[in-house]
């Protein structure tokens, strides 16, 4: 699916307005973000290939800090010095806290059968240490514009989605501009 367009959020818990685009090429998708947060601001760019797995990830800070990863889109990771991440193995996807962007990687690359969860592990990457961690997370569809997604922490919400499988409204922490 060709997807090329810009999208905004407003953070609900943590006051945040982010700007995104979304790129589609030939061998996948660029997706370059940038995010207001009280703290920093955050500027995040990912390459997807023609499978829309996650290749390259890059997020920087205003502060200076910055982290990198690069996939094989296999689930095997190394960051920017080429040096393997074995606890990422197996993650295709990642989930960058706190954009509502990196939910729809999964959801873009998956099929979809209604009220069948799918089980996805994540590199998810926290924006306000610069970590990043593996993450179990479900993704329920319960209609064409609803998934629920879960945690192994016990967080659930539903999130409402547009055609292009871009949140719309995520309850308590994001809402489309």
């Amino acid at each position: 699916m060709g997807l090329n367009r810009s999208v905004r959020w407003q953070g609900l818990e943590v006051e945040t307005v982010e700007h995104c685009d979304i790129t589609t090429h030939a061998a996948g998708r660029h997706v370059r973000g940038a995010i207001v947060a009280p703290a920093y601001g955050l500027f995040y760019a990912l390459e997807l290939d023609d499978t829309l797995a996650v290749r390259s990830a890059v997020i920087e800070r205003t502060d200076g800090k910055t982290l990198a990863l690069h996939a094989d889109g296999s689930g095997n990771w190394t960051d920017e010095n080429t040096t393997p991440c074995p606890d990422l193995t197996g993650c295709i996807d990642i989930d960058i806290w706190p954009t509502p962007l990196t939910n729809s990687l999964p959801i873009w690359r998956s099929r979809w059968v209604q009220g069948e969860p799918q089980r996805f592990t994540m590199a998810w990457i926290d924006g306000n240490e610069m970590t990043v961690r593996r993450n179990d997370q479900f993704y329920t569809r319960l209609d064409a514009r609803h998934f629920r997604f879960q945690n192994t922490d016990g967080f659930e919400q539903v999130l409402e989605l547009d055609d292009d499988g871009l949140v719309t409204d995520y309850p308590t922490l994001f809402k489309r501009l």
